[in-house]
């Protein structure tokens, strides 16, 4: 079976608007709060990806009835009668593991595969399962399945997470909120899509204070209800993606649709490599001319710099007129994308945890391949400013969390177009 290609010309310089989609890392985790009360619940801002797709297929898998429309997905609950994620599905996505809480939570059960479905770490489930068996969770992991139940009933406990995993920050929340008495999860994750999944919550009739900080409460309630309207929060990782094609293609580029607040780290850094930015309510417009400064960067948990957004960030340091130190402290394989823009004449050297850029004035069109998603992208935003020719393949890592990547790049002025492989 032939396999999509990605096919740019350098040089074209890039100016004008792009609209960002609803966060994929959000809207997913949404979905699967839905489980947590039957009946219709819809959910607008929704990105047409392909994690999105195959989230809609879980839940249906699970009795829920799933249909998409216009940037929205409608689901209902109440037929759910399926307390089991299959191996087929969750191991094509890891957020599919975030069935895990609401399942126990609503059925007191749970029957989910072992996930998979990216390549950048090996993120266990450890804190996962600690902190649901802090609230009463039994637990028999055996043949590549994880079996929970609550014989005694989940029941409201104190947590504290080893690191603050988005992760097992949600799967927490979705199962406190229906447990009996408190629940405070210590150490817990700060990113904008917490907030946004609390909120969702919230408006199910859960109780739940200091998201957003290290310290969430969540007072359990008896049932939730399912919720008319909810609308994602944007994209930072798509925005920050644009905004760097931005600062290579010249600009101005302007992203809409995001929180800036949601990116204070990485326009940071956009400041300290020389960008001109300038930010709105829902907006930030970046343009760029000469040298670009070498800037080090070190990923970190929000609000740290993004870690989804290291790549992106690889390609500006491997165009600055200097050396600087990239650092990755949230996952062990994120480095795969350095052995793919060496091809391209990058000057990259991998130590451990460490990458040392030393900038090159150009870059070569080569053909390359998405080692998984934020790579794959980074991989493309390189070619955009390449000498000659780049083909990207594993485009289908690119489908998992950008909708309508290359026509995006093309109104913006990219020369690039999808094609099969020959």
């Amino acid at each position: 079976m032939s396999e999509d290609l990605i096919i740019v010309s350098g040089g074209a310089p890039l100016e004008g608007t792009v609209n960002i989609a609803g966060a994929k890392n959000s809207v997913l985790k949404l979905m699967a709060a839905s489980l947590l009360a039957p009946g219709l619940t819809t959910i607008e801002n929704v990105p047409i990806i392909s994690d999105v797709t195959l989230m809609g297929k879980v839940l249906s898998n699970l009795g829920a009835k799933v249909s998409f429309g216009d940037h929205r997905v409608a689901i209902d609950t109440a037929p759910v009668d399926s307390i089991e994620a299959p191996y087929e599905l969750v191991a094509q996505m890891r957020a599919s593991i975030a069935v895990l809480g609401p399942l126990i939570a609503r059925f007191g059960r749970a029957h989910v595969a072992m996930p998979g479905g990216c390549q950048i770490g090996s993120r266990k489930l450890d804190m996962h399962i600690a902190g649901l068996e802090a609230l009463g969770v039994s637990f028999d992991i055996a043949h590549g399945f994880i079996d929970a139940s609550i014989p005694q009933g989940l029941i409201g406990a104190p947590v504290i997470l080893e690191f603050p995993s988005v992760g097992a920050t949600e799967n927490l929340m979705m199962a406190a909120v229906l447990a009996q008495g408190t629940t405070i999860i210590n150490n817990a994750a700060r990113e904008p899509e917490i907030v946004d999944l609390a909120n969702y919550l919230i408006a199910m009739g859960a109780r739940i204070e200091g998201a957003g900080t290290p310290a969430i409460s969540i007072e359990g309630v008896k049932e939730l209800s399912p919720v008319a309207s909810h609308t994602t929060v944007g994209d930072r990782i798509e925005a920050g993606t644009f905004l760097v094609a931005g600062v290579l293609g010249g600009g101005p580029v302007t992203v809409k649709g995001v929180d800036p607040s949601h990116l204070e780290m990485a326009l940071t850094k956009l400041r300290a490599m020389g960008v001109q930015l300038e930010v709105g309510s829902d907006s930030i417009t970046v343009s760029h001319s000469g040298a670009i400064k070498p800037v080090d960067i070190q990923t970190l948990p929000h609000p740290g710099f993004p870690t989804d957004l290291q790549a992106q960030f690889m390609v500006l340091d491997a165009l600055a007129d200097g050396r600087s130190v990239i650092t990755e402290n949230v996952f062990e394989n994120r480095f795969m994308f350095a052995d793919e823009i060496a091809r391209m004449g990058a000057e990259i050297r991998i130590e451990g945890h460490f990458a040392f850029v030393t900038g090159v004035r150009q870059l070569s069109g080569a053909p390359v391949r998405s080692p998984d998603l934020r790579g794959g992208a980074a991989l493309v935003l390189a070619g955009l400013v390449a000498d000659g020719q780049t083909v990207v393949a594993g485009v289908e890592h690119i489908d998992r969390g950008y909708e309508h990547f290359v026509d995006k790049l093309a109104s913006l002025g990219a020369q690039i177009k999808r094609a099969p492989s020959a």
